[in-house]
């Protein structure tokens, strides 16, 4: 899904019915001689709430907003229940002195994940991280979800409001953040300050994970967002960022240059009466919510009132600290739940997108009792997926829209023995980016023959080498030992090396809609026109087989290279979705140090099997270990099983197989060399 798309899902997604507390009777939790103070829930679609504080005045409300707390902020804080937010800075507490209703929702902490499992502490994961990773990969987002709290709370403020009253949504840091995307999607938001969030976007890969945004960079800067708020009210304040480090990206407070540099780019920055930059002389933070800031916000309210003399705000909780926290825990558990919910009818989903798309037949079912059916001419199928291979390229992997440089090949010998000799070859892909492997050419080829190629895939920290002579590894040197069966084999450098160094490169294409893939996608792709150029090369039988994350690379570069006659998968082959994003699995990636795989929505459009449809009618194969950890046999045979059936129906059931052998996370190399020497039409060695 595209920005643009986000924001409509955001619009379109706001169910809330307009209800307020546990069914219309919220707890007193403090109260003063002037209003009084609420905890409450209000609805928000399915089965997600918002909950947090509601301030009632005792008499007419004079105005209506929604304050939106900062992460490390509880909403207590900002009403001065809690310690933690000085007085000057409580703006719940301020805009109530002004005679104003306010809800206040729990948001998401940054705080860390409570847990004693270890590699769960090794991830070093925030309970904003948590959602964020399982929400990413199925179409969500914690900003995403943190919003429509918000607009739930607007509809309930719609349904109470008289006729003609704003109402204004204020935020601080992350609240600054939803505050400002939430007026962006709903016209309904008469005002919005914004205060300790407000930059440019152009470093937003270096914000905190969390902050993540498919194709934020290439489409939506704060400038664009801002402006989608305008002619309504806006008050920016340059306030002090919260300081966050450590988070997979930090924030820092800017220098205003860079502020008032993405402010100016405003669209009718000059038509913009109700549009104010708040800063302190010499431009200097001021803030947050200083007294300029609340004043212009609350005029653009049309509440000229100023604040009543502070009286005493009695809480009337017993346990007011343990309340907040047990908020804010149903806060993040509500979140899993619905996501989680998702990921279990993701199946259905991917099949309403992809398979019901192009054999809508299908969705009637086949069922009879007779022995045999027909197949169907795989025609059809051939040319409707073609849509499919371009949407799974450009949305779910992403293109870079560069051109590609001419390959200028530079090749050195690093081996030779009596069997086979070996090659370092670099490419050119990019302006500053090469790819690179190693060729291994068998001995004894005749003048003008042309062999079969199997490009050999290392996985996560791998290397070229590791494939060819690196001893009793996980790889069992599969790329040589196809070498001396008579293939001719290349070895490539993929990116995944360097842990959090590659994980970083894919987080910055992200926010132009591209992935780690990305760059690998447009290296095989030079790759496999060298091959090709190479005399002794078939470029009609360029095979792949990867091991783990080489495994991963084999269900997504040759489904979008059909240059790529066939594809093995060994060590990866999965049920993605559940493998990525489901909280309910040890092996799950939620619960590990791999903070990159979330893919935008993948979890809706394109799981393992979705993406071997696309090798159709293409060979493809995978190889299993019963005691491999990655995954589980069923999950696996489960989406292997509709592979299978895919090809079947079309009468191509013998071009894919699978191979469970008694061993774990490593190439087995004996059903899989047979499947080549099969699909590539080479002969099989004499047995010794």
């Amino acid at each position: 899904m595209s920005c643009g798309g986000f924001w409509e899902w955001l619009k379109s997604a706001s169910h809330a019915i307009g209800q307020h507390g546990d069914d219309g009777n919220p707890t007193l939790v403090a109260e003063s001689d002037q209003f009084s103070v609420f905890q409450v829930r209000w609805p928000v679609f399915d089965n997600v709430v918002g909950e947090g504080l509601l301030v009632r005045q005792q008499h007419d409300p004079l105005g209506w907003c929604v304050v939106v707390p900062d992460a490390d902020q509880s909403p207590e804080q900002l009403l001065g229940l809690a310690d933690g937010v000085a007085p000057e800075h409580q703006i719940a507490r301020k805009l109530a002195l002004r005679g104003m209703n306010l809800l206040i929702p729990t948001v998401v902490s940054r705080a860390k994940l409570e847990t004693e499992d270890d590699r769960l502490k090794r991830a070093d994961m925030t309970q904003r991280e948590w959602i964020y990773r399982q929400a990413f990969h199925m179409g969500r987002h914690v900003i995403g979800y943190e919003i429509q709290r918000v607009l739930g709370a607007v509809d309930w403020f719609k349904s109470q409001a008289p006729g003609g009253q704003s109402i204004g949504v204020a935020g601080y840091g992350e609240g600054g953040l939803i505050a400002m995307h939430a007026a962006a999607a709903d016209e309904r938001i008469d005002a919005t300050l914004v205060s300790g969030y407000f930059d440019s976007s152009d470093a937003c890969w270096t914000e905190p994970i969390y902050r993540n945004v498919w194709r934020r960079a290439r489409e939506y800067g704060n400038a664009q967002i801002a402006a989608l708020i305008l002619p309504r009210g806006l008050v920016i304040e340059y306030s002090p960022f919260p300081a966050v480090d450590g988070h997979k990206g930090q924030l820092a407070t800017p220098d205003f240059d860079h502020v008032k540099a993405e402010f100016d780019q405003i669209e009718n920055l000059a038509k913009a009466p109700n549009l104010k930059l708040v800063k302190a002389n010499a431009d200097q933070t001021t803030g947050p919510y200083s007294e300029e800031a609340v004043d212009a916000f609350a005029a653009l309210l049309g509440n000229h009132n100023s604040e009543a003399a502070d009286s005493e705000l009695v809480d009337k909780r017993r346990a007011p600290l343990l309340e907040i926290q047990q908020r804010q825990q149903r806060c993040v558990a509500q979140l899993e739940q619905h996501v989680q919910s998702l990921v279990r009818t993701s199946e259905h989903v991917r099949d309403q997108y992809f398979m019901y798309a192009i054999m809508p037949s299908w969705t009637q079912g086949r069922w009879s009792t007779e022995r045999r059916h027909a197949t169907d001419d795989p025609q059809d199928f051939i040319e409707a997926s073609k849509a499919f291979r371009e949407k799974f390229a450009r949305e779910a992997i992403g293109r870079f829209d560069a051109s590609r440089q001419p390959l200028h090949p530079r090749t050195r010998k690093i081996i030779e023995n009596d069997k086979w000799t070996a090659y370092d070859v670099v490419l050119n892909v990019y302006d500053d980016f090469f790819a690179w492997g190693t060729l291994v050419v068998p001995k004894g080829l005749e003048p003008g023959e042309r062999r079969p190629v199997v490009v050999c895939q290392h996985g996560r920290n791998g290397l070229p080498r590791d494939t060819i002579d690196a001893g009793s590894t996980a790889y069992n040197d599969f790329a040589a030992k196809l070498a001396e069966r008579g293939f001719i084999t290349f070895a490539p450098h993929n990116l995944y090396r360097g842990e959090d160094e590659y994980r970083w490169l894919d987080r910055k294409a992200n926010a132009v809609g591209c992935s780690l893939f990305s760059f690998i996608l447009a290296s095989h792709a030079q790759i496999l026109d060298w091959l090709n150029s190479l005399d002794f090369v078939d470029g009609d039988r360029i095979a792949f087989y990867g091991l783990s994350y080489g495994g991963e690379t084999a269900v997504r570069v040759p489904p979008v290279l059909e240059k790529y006659c066939l594809s093995i998968c060994s060590g990866d082959f999965n049920q993605w979705t559940r493998k990525v994003a489901a909280t309910d699995q040890s092996f799950s990636f939620m619960n590990t140090i791999e903070w990159e795989m979330p893919y935008w929505n993948l979890g809706h459009t394109f799981d393992y099997a979705e993406m071997t449809y696309l090798m159709f009618p293409r060979p493809f194969m995978v190889e299993r270990g019963h005691h491999d950890r990655v995954g589980r046999d069923q999950w696996v045979a489960h989406e292997f099983a509709k592979v299978r059936h895919l090809y079947a129906q079309f009468g191509k059931a013998d071009q894919v197989e699978i191979e469970f052998f008694q061993g774990g996370h490593s190439i087995n190399g004996e059903r899989s060399f047979e499947f080549l020497h099969q699909h590539l039409n080479w002969p099989k060695p004499n047995p010794q």
